[in-house]
């Protein structure tokens, strides 16, 4: 992007991109522990991952801008090596023969522990969602030639949720009991989609000021 072109990393902007990378990566950690909670919003039924989500994609755009595609997917594929981590050790956790003394095992598989469609929903819809994000991103830019970021950030979060919501409803839940029909998933797709639609647009100026604060000019100098 038009933003890194001609400029040189220093020690400044290697400290904030670790920040992101972190952030992001716990952003990823929470949606897949915390978020197994459901609350209702406005009458919606919804997961609590909801305040960590756009998070993610938000930082993917932000990456994206400032030092192109390439390391915007690779926060993504290590981030989706970190979940496959993250589940092995859930399971192999829950699995330990527990102490005699402790008698919370029950309470610990119950809050920590997932069926294996949830988890491999959770799986499959963050890496293909984020991988898109990060592609639909890179040719939205191309498109307007690296103009308009408020444009190429909510095209390609709204559109890379969207398939994140899908997959994930339908690898959970499709024929879990005869009530899931496709219709019904559907049903449970569009409402949780249309609140990402709201915090995607919400998001916007943080991506204008995280792309800032990255490539400010105290944190980047000329070749």
């Amino acid at each position: 992007m038009a933003v890194r072109q001609g400029l040189i990393e220093n020690e400044s902007v290697r400290r904030r991109r670790d920040f992101l990378f972190a952030l992001f990566v716990s952003s990823m950690v929470m949606v897949n522990t915390l978020g197994s909670k459901i609350t209702t919003i406005l009458g919606v039924r919804v997961s609590v991952g909801i305040f960590f989500v756009p998070v993610l994609f938000l930082i993917t755009d932000i990456i994206g801008e400032v030092f192109g595609r390439k390391e915007a997917s690779r926060y993504v594929n290590m981030a989706t090596v970190m979940l496959v981590l993250l589940f092995a050790m859930i399971y192999v956790c829950i699995a330990v023969k527990p102490n005699d003394s402790w008698n919370m095992q029950e309470q610990y598989a119950l809050v920590f522990g997932s069926s294996l469609r949830m988890t491999l929903a959770s799986l499959v819809s963050f890496a293909v969602a984020q991988q898109l994000d990060v592609f639909m991103f890179s040719f939205w830019g191309k498109v307007t030639r690296g103009k308009h970021l408020w444009i190429r950030n909510n095209l390609s979060t709204m559109a890379s949720q969207f398939i994140d919501t899908t997959i994930f409803e339908f690898i959970a839940f499709w024929h879990l009991t005869p009530k899931f029909t496709t219709s019904y998933v559907f049903s449970l797709i569009l409402p949780y989609w249309l609140f990402k639609v709201v915090f995607a647009l919400l998001d916007t100026p943080f991506c204008y000021l995280g792309v800032w604060w990255l490539s400010g000019q105290k944190g980047f100098g000329k070749k």
